[in-house]
């Protein structure tokens, strides 16, 4: 029994050639936020970055209930006097240094400063990728330093913070003197740890615009520093508040 079969011609994909044949896919956005052949673009990228901080900022979060869960049940528990072998409330609430309002102004001072160096340049990217018929200010990251003011006060702060421990220490109250006083040490002492890494970060972003970065780079360094460090000012403020009234 005869069978019969058709066949059929593709054409061969055709690619880039010369001026010949179609162009490969590609993202739009290059490193200026225009469009560039496998880049994304600026606002991909500053939603994949601001998705990366949220991640990297639950651990952040979930340490620092923690701390806060320990600190309120320490403070019910008796512990044993091996003198009487008796239990006995060994929690003697902690005098705060009057210093550490003044660090807490110094820090949302200088979250106004970041808020500020964030929407700057911020402004600044929209300018450089903008279409010739759009108005944007011709100068929008302006001259005013906000990056350098805030990464002054920040280490204002932190210095701020040792000079409190200092008074703290002369008042008699060391890290192992009572629970209540290792609880605050441990407490502003990690929170000062994180706010390093927010320094840090903020430098990165100046190290970029002394290198010549694009804007578009720079505007998603400073807005991640910016978010993180708006973070470090709420939770100090809960510290405070914590240490003050819960005890």
């Amino acid at each position: 029994m005869a069978s019969f079969s058709t066949t059929a011609t593709l054409d061969e994909p055709r690619v880039s050639r010369g001026n010949e044949g179609g162009s490969p896919p590609f993202f739009g956005g290059g490193d200026d936020g225009r469009s560039g052949p496998g880049v994304p673009d600026y606002r991909t990228r500053l939603r994949r970055a601001r998705l990366g901080l949220l991640v990297a900022l639950t651990p952040v979060l979930m340490l620092f209930v923690s701390f806060t869960s320990a600190y309120v049940v320490r403070q019910g528990l008796p512990t044993l006097d091996p003198r009487t072998n008796q239990l006995v409330r060994d929690w003697i609430p902690v005098k705060l240094p009057a210093l550490l309002l003044v660090n807490t102004l110094v820090l949302l001072i200088s979250s106004v400063g970041m808020e500020l160096a964030r929407r700057q340049t911020k402004l600044a990217s929209v300018a450089a990728t903008a279409k010739p018929s759009q108005t944007v200010p011709a100068n929008a990251e302006g001259k005013t330093p906000w990056l350098a003011m805030t990464i002054a006060l920040g280490l204002l702060f932190l210095l701020g913070q040792w000079m409190a421990w200092k008074q703290l220490a002369a008042s008699g109250f060391y890290v192992a003197t009572t629970p209540s006083s290792s609880f605050v040490y441990l407490l502003t002492g990690a929170h000062a740890v994180h706010l390093m890494g927010g320094v840090v970060a903020l430098l990165v972003a100046g190290f970029f615009a002394l290198l010549h970065r694009s804007v578009a780079t720079r505007s998603i360094v400073v807005d991640v520093a910016g978010w993180y460090w708006h973070f470090m000012a709420a939770l100090w403020v809960y510290i405070l508040l914590l240490l003050e009234f819960a005890r």
